[in-house]
């Protein structure tokens, strides 16, 4: 790795400098955030059910107590076995900070239109300790635009980050955030699409300082370059542009 070698004191000038397009740079999130928060709401008046392993929840239920609920919209169908490395990969990161949103007044919940069964099955192998819950017989994935029935995509009339989806895929990823007032009504008051969840995925924060940086150099530039289920690193397979791992051996074709 190539690079300028310079003295203490030459390296302490060149910081002050990056220093204070840093401090910029927070102000400037600062204030996108507090812009964030006066975002309009939606009330959210249609009723939502979901498969727990306690039973059938509630969206309300869902808020386990507290006003604020963080969705994380999982990329998983039903039967589907090649799980997207970047939505495992923020389940990664929420968990180690479950207990502080939790005592910060905010609940969070993976949602996936996948039978409960089969993300039951997916959760034990990863470990994860975020409740998960299964959205498969609600409107709940379609309403929020992450997942697209086949009339959807083939009038092309499917909408993923707020404009037109332009290839075929029946479940996408995504976060939305909910708020509960004292009465029980609840407003849909923000949600965010692809890269927009890099805010939540807290290893980038470590990556962004060190020399090397993401070294996301291809082929897609983005996590699917690196990233892995936790437990599948050093074992070979391969992702796709969507996200999507798949082992070595799994024998579907389309790695060799």
């Amino acid at each position: 790795m190539q690079h300028e070698i310079v003295s203490r004191e030459e390296w302490a000038v060149a910081r002050r400098a990056l220093l204070a397009k840093e401090k910029a740079m927070t102000k400037a999130r600062d204030q996108l955030s507090a812009e964030r928060r006066e975002l309009p709401w939606v009330r959210i008046d249609k009723p939502y059910f979901f498969d727990a392993p306690e039973g059938r929840l509630s969206l309300s239920d869902l808020f386990d107590g507290r006003s604020q609920l963080f969705i994380k919209h999982f990329m998983m169908g039903p039967g589907q076995v090649h799980h997207c490395v970047g939505c495992s990969f923020e389940l990664d990161n929420a968990d180690s900070v479950l207990v502080h949103l939790e005592n910060h007044d905010v609940t969070y919940v993976a949602v996936a239109r996948a039978p409960l069964a089969e993300i039951e099955v997916l959760k034990a192998r990863m470990g994860w300790r975020a409740r998960f819950v299964s959205s498969f017989a609600s409107d709940f994935n379609y309403d929020f635009n992450v997942s697209y029935t086949p009339e959807q995509l083939a009038a092309k009339k499917a909408v993923y980050n707020f404009a037109p989806l332009d290839f075929p895929i029946e479940d996408l990823s995504g976060d939305s955030v909910f708020y509960k007032d004292d009465d029980g009504q609840i407003y849909h008051t923000y949600s965010t699409f692809g890269r927009g969840g890099e805010q939540f995925l807290g290893a980038y924060g470590f990556l962004d300082v060190m020399p090397k940086g993401r070294d996301e150099n291809g082929p897609f530039y983005l996590l699917a370059d690196w990233v892995r289920p936790h437990d599948m690193y050093g074992k070979g397979g391969t992702v796709e542009m969507t996200g999507r791992y798949h082992p070595a051996d799994c024998g579907c074709g389309k790695h060799g």
